[in-house]
């Protein structure tokens, strides 16, 4: 492995650190507030560590069916579960909860998929996972990635509309990055595709804590003014 090679596998290796830390910070948000779209944010963060992590291992020449099958599916499952924690900007328990048992009834679907059906190593070409999976694969894929994206890209539109801040527009980069991924690739610089990747990852999340959470119980009662 040439230096440049080694450099460029440090350095995934280094933003699979970076993602695994921010991984912490928000399972330690989830403990702190055990509020269920902080577990759906830190658990797309996990699922984009484990990506990067993967993309490590094949760029440093590890390759295997197994791994390449992993990567098939987090790639989808990123996106699906950290929409759930987007979702709840529609302000609606029912959305939710119908959204939410679409999206991990996909993702079981694709999970079993990749289990059964091979990944070739000719998905990787130059150290990069690049290559289509079985067409089947990319269905079940298209199942998670395009309802996710929508549900992104219209939760984005929502925030800001309620609140023209500059969070929402780190939310908007980020999902628009994740979405258009496939048309990231650039043939003289291919592994730039995982660093886009990990820096729509980190705008989504950067955007996602901060949507305005949705007004539910009844309005505190105001104190009673002290007498004197």
């Amino acid at each position: 492995m040439s230096a440049t090679a080694i450099a460029l596998a440090l350095s995934l290796a280094v933003l699979a650190g970076l993602l695994a830390i921010l991984s912490a910070q928000g399972i330690a948000r989830y403990r702190a507030t055990r509020a269920r779209v902080q577990l759906a944010w830190s658990a797309g963060l996990l699922l984009a560590t484990a990506a990067m992590v993967i993309e490590t291992l094949v760029f440093a020449g590890w390759v295997s069916s197994a791994l390449l099958a992993a990567y098939v599916f987090l790639s989808a499952a990123i996106v699906g579960v950290l929409s759930l924690g987007a979702v709840r900007v529609f302000r609606s328990p029912r959305v939710e909860r119908l959204y939410s048992g679409f999206i991990v009834g996909a993702c079981a679907l694709l999970a079993g998929a990749c289990g059964l059906v091979p990944s070739p190593s000719s998905m990787v070409n130059g150290g990069v996972i690049t290559g289509n999976p079985a067409p089947i694969l990319i269905v079940l894929s298209s199942l998670i990635t395009f309802p996710a994206t929508a549900v992104l890209l219209t939760a984005s539109a929502i925030a800001l509309r309620r609140a023209r801040k500059w969070p929402t527009l780190l939310m908007i980069a980020g999902a628009l990055i994740l979405g258009a991924g496939g048309t990231l690739y650039i043939a003289s610089f291919p592994v730039a595709l995982y660093y886009a990747e990990f820096l729509g990852i980190v705008l989504l999340f950067a955007g996602l804590i901060r949507l305005p959470h949705p007004v539910t119980g009844t309005a505190p009662t105001p104190a009673a003014p002290a007498s004197n």
